[in-house]
């Protein structure tokens, strides 16, 4: 054919440029933790800086501890929002709506002058935090990946009480919140493997979004309010599950929650996410009055404890897959259970501080073994969406753990 007659579709495709290429390949696990784990220090940052934050506000301590509050509420609420915008319009998106959300709640924080102003930056912060996370469990695929990455978020959320005490002394405490922007430098990296929006053309159920978002509130709020947050949370279960009835492809798929490994998976990380929020919390009071322990030796202490905690969890979820569900569910609720027992019997710190460790490592275990068996349970094309139900049960453990530990401690 001659140059004259070629087709004018072939010589505009000479024109363009080439396209480029694509990563092959997951994306880099070091990635995905920094993508993932300073929303884990960003949660525990408050614990030593209320008093310096209630002290900028003119307020108590009480009602600054609301932005602790009001950030695990927009983590539990956001998980599964996002993944639901994952599932619909991909990753690429979700990651954009993450970004968007932890920029402008971060800058909010840095010049809100009133509480009421900050906690709306703090919830901005807790949703984009929870993006973060979703979509770096959805990029990991693997158990030993996600283990790696679940040990990050242990390591980096056991530094958290410290670093914000330091940057709070060191510069100020609004610095110490805006660790929780960390995540931003990994997204132009993490971008680049973001697989393509899906072709999802069935209706957004608002409904079953508003009834689950609602249900995750009430429950987060049970520490604090107890009798309007339980009848609130059996309300709206039960709203749910008649939606859930009537529209079995919305927004919480029943082919998901008929699984029974998924139920079993989101039950145990019930139970170590909380137990593991209740002694991260209780341990130092614990160690203070029982051993009579100084502040710096237990905050030293319980540093170590939970850093070794962490990094055990990568050496473990690395060999996870050879053993079989039963016996990884067995050995999670045997430590639970031990760490438990002790925390309630044992007057030694050094006891204490391995049960410190000990909760830790089965948090975050239980977090990365649990959540692939989850996935895994549900259709190819639910799977983001099984994954944003299993954080977010995960992420209610973070809310509700320190209320126990005060109504049963620390109060």
């Amino acid at each position: 054919m001659s140059r004259q007659t070629r087709p004018p579709a072939r010589r505009a495709a000479r024109l363009l440029p080439p396209a480029a290429p694509q990563p092959r390949g997951p994306a880099p696990v070091l990635w995905l933790v920094l993508l993932a784990a300073p929303t884990a220090v960003g949660a525990n940052v408050l614990v030593l800086t209320l008093p310096d934050i209630a002290a900028a506000f003119d307020t108590d301590v009480r009602s600054a501890a609301w932005l602790a509050t009001t950030f695990a509420v927009a983590m539990a609420v956001g998980t599964p929002l996002i993944a639901g915008l994952l599932r619909r319009r991909g990753m690429r998106t979700a990651l954009f709506l993450s970004t968007a959300l932890l920029a402008a709640g971060t800058a909010l924080l840095a010049v809100a002058p009133w509480l009421p102003l900050a906690l709306v930056g703090r919830a901005a912060q807790g949703a984009g935090g929870a993006g973060m996370v979703t979509v770096a469990m959805g990029l990991a695929g693997t158990t030993r990946r996600m283990g790696a990455l679940t040990a990050g978020f242990g390591a980096l959320g056991a530094a958290g009480p410290l670093a914000g005490a330091h940057l709070s002394d060191a510069v100020s405490w609004r610095l110490a919140l805006a660790v929780s922007a960390l995540p931003l430098l990994a997204v132009p990296a993490v971008l680049r493997y973001a697989r393509p929006a899906p072709t999802a053309t069935d209706p957004f159920d608002g409904r079953g979004a508003l009834l689950l978002a609602a249900l995750a509130s009430s429950l987060a709020l049970v520490p604090v309010a107890p009798a309007p947050a339980l009848g609130a949370g059996a309300a709206f279960l039960a709203l749910l599950a008649h939606h859930v009835r009537r529209r079995p492809d919305g927004f919480v798929p029943r082919a998901v929650l008929r699984s029974r490994t998924f139920v079993a998976s989101c039950a145990l990380i019930a139970l170590c996410s909380v137990q593991y929020f209740v002694l991260l919390f209780a341990v130092p009071r614990l160690i203070s009055d029982r051993a009579g322990w100084s502040t710096p030796s237990i905050g030293t202490g319980q540093l170590v404890a939970l850093v070794t905690g962490s990094a055990l969890t990568w050496a473990l979820t690395a060999v996870a897959h050879r053993a079989s569900r039963t016996a990884i569910r067995l050995a999670l609720l045997a430590v639970t259970a031990a760490a438990l027992t002790t925390a309630t019997l044992s007057g030694s710190a050094w006891l204490l501080l391995v049960v410190a460790g000990a909760s830790v490592c089965t948090a975050t275990s239980a977090n990365a073994a649990l959540s692939v068996h989850a996935a895994h349970s549900a259709p190819e094309s639910l799977r983001p969406t099984a994954i944003g139900l299993f954080t977010l049960v995960y992420q209610l453990g973070g809310a509700i753990g320190p209320g126990i530990a005060t109504v049963l401690v620390l109060g």
